[in-house]
């Protein structure tokens, strides 16, 4: 079958509404993102199985979750840029395969170091989020894109909890040390399934509309001297994220790479940049010379933000579910499958939360419920920042849940406002602003891997507050027109407010 009914223009939104083509789109869409989770999170739950199954330190177990989450950070750069120019159908079906591939080579991998390599190109299949921002901007209109998007973040990343209440089973189930990897195997079979059943039903668009693609491609396309030396610098972080794992892997650290192979990367990195710098500049150096029509801009600062606030929110939320298990089995002594379960709560409440900042989002504005979620992050960190061996096992849970709550909340409303910067460029945009959210992740869980977790919930805590001050003072609330391609092809300018 193919999805090829035109775009229904209605207020309402009904997610049982199957009859309509882009609540179909939605459903699909959002378990295509599903399955990317389940292969690329999966190992979180499965990580007390693989320590004791490959008898790996500590160490080396929280080095596999960082890589796990490395090459997502330049893999949804890319993305963005292929999604904006290629469509979103082709790239999330090349992803889902392509991924599950990887995914059961880094299963039945024979060596650390193999292990580390697989896992590290593994991450991209985190790339996939990206492709349904996209999709998902395309098929529904402006005052609907918080709700669609929430629903769409919130029960993709439910993946996660998929993985959790799941994997740990089949692992089990199967026993010996080789439990863990019929479980991941299965998983990334499922995704190439899926990768193929998207491919044949999905489209990129409503049948009859217009596909806006960027004028150039390389880089981001700017408006005006400022935001060109802006986005020059927001680029940085991005790279010191990678700097940061080869440190974590050299002899300074780990020792899992010499030191002559850490200064070869530190370089390696510094040209990729200049080179990246080189093609900003070559995308966007006429702004300099000659204004850009009013109809054209936007303010890059809108994104930088946005990309500072995923690096809090999802940075949290993909650091805390990748390190709960062992934080349950290490400090509290709880059986693996019962700390992969509790652990399993917290992406749990994706399927609320997420979709409910985005509903907020539609309903009192998005920079007034990204203040009020980092709020909640803030408070709630801090106090998991106090957090001992003591404590109730019910109260650690509970209040991981209320910080996942807000920081799940806190993603929503983030990408409620994504769309609604500048259309032809939502995958740039949006691969920018997930990739930040990875590098949260990497800092989080480097971090987490130098310090006792008290003290790693209370860096996000602070990091929160330091967040929460940007978008008080810098984020404005969206406003204006974007473009909407109508049924009949038509293009009309929507009021995003």
């Amino acid at each position: 079958m193919e999805l090829g009914v035109p775009l229904q223009d209605s207020n309402k939104f009904n997610i049982f509404a199957l009859s309509k083509a882009n609540i179909r789109t939605l459903h699909i869409t959002w378990f295509a993102f599903f399955m990317t989770f389940v292969v690329w999170l999966g190992l979180g739950p499965l990580m007390p199985f693989i320590k004791e199954a490959l008898l790996l330190t500590d160490q080396q177990a929280k080095v596999l979750l960082i890589l796990n989450v490395a090459m997502t950070i330049p893999s949804r750069i890319i993305v963005g840029m292929l999604v904006d120019k290629f469509g979103p159908r082709i790239l999330f079906s090349s992803i889902l395969v392509l991924g599950g591939l990887i995914s059961i080579a880094f299963a039945w991998a024979g060596s650390y170091e193999s292990l580390a390599i697989l896992r590290f190109l593994s991450g991209f299949i985190g790339a996939g989020f990206v492709v349904g921002i996209r999709m998902i901007g395309e098929w529904f209109p402006a005052k609907q894109t918080g709700l669609a998007q929430g629903i769409y973040g919130g029960w993709g990343n439910f993946g996660s909890a998929g993985a959790a209440v799941s994997l740990p089973f089949i692992a089990a189930a199967m026993g010996g040390d080789d439990g863990w990897r019929y479980a991941i195997t299965f998983a990334s079979v499922a995704a190439i399934a899926y990768g193929a059943f998207y491919y044949t039903v999905a489209r990129n668009t409503p049948r009859g509309s217009t596909y806006f693609k960027p004028a150039k491609t390389g880089a981001m396309e700017v408006t005006s001297g400022k935001d060109l030396v802006l986005y020059m610098l927001m680029n940085i972080p991005l790279f010191l994220a990678l700097g940061l794992l080869a440190w974590k892997l050299s002899p300074l650290n780990m020792g899992l790479i010499s030191a002559s192979t850490a200064i070869i990367i530190y370089i390696a990195l510094a040209l990729i940049y200049a080179v990246q710098a080189w093609k900003i500049w070559q995308v966007n150096s006429h702004v300099l010379k000659e204004a850009v029509p009013a109809m054209q801009q936007y303010k890059f600062k809108q994104v930088a933000i946005l990309n500072w606030a995923y690096f809090v929110t999802f940075g949290t939320e993909l650091a805390v579910v990748s390190v709960l298990a062992l934080f349950y089995v290490e400090w509290f002594d709880i059986p693996k499958v019962s700390a992969a379960l509790l652990a399993g709560v917290y992406p749990f409440i994706n399927l609320f939360a997420r979709p409910g900042g985005g509903w907020i989002s539609d309903i009192i504005g998005r920079k007034r419920t990204l203040i009020i979620a980092f709020a909640g992050i803030t408070a709630s960190f801090l106090i998991l920042g106090t957090v001992d061996k003591s404590w109730p096992i019910w109260m650690v849970v509970g209040m991981t849940i209320i910080g996942g709550i807000f920081s799940k909340a806190g993603s929503g409303a983030v990408y409620a406002m994504v769309p609604l910067i500048q259309r032809r460029m939502t995958g740039q945009i949006a691969g920018m602003t997930g990739a930040f959210g990875n590098v949260g992740a990497v800092l989080f869980l480097t971090v987490n891997s130098l310090i006792s977790y008290d003290q790693f919930f209370l860096f996000i805590g602070i990091v929160s507050v330091v967040v929460v001050g940007l978008i008080l003072i810098f984020l404005e609330e969206p406003k204006g027109q974007i473009a909407e391609t109508l049924p009949d092809g038509t293009v009309q300018m929507i009021d995003v407010k």
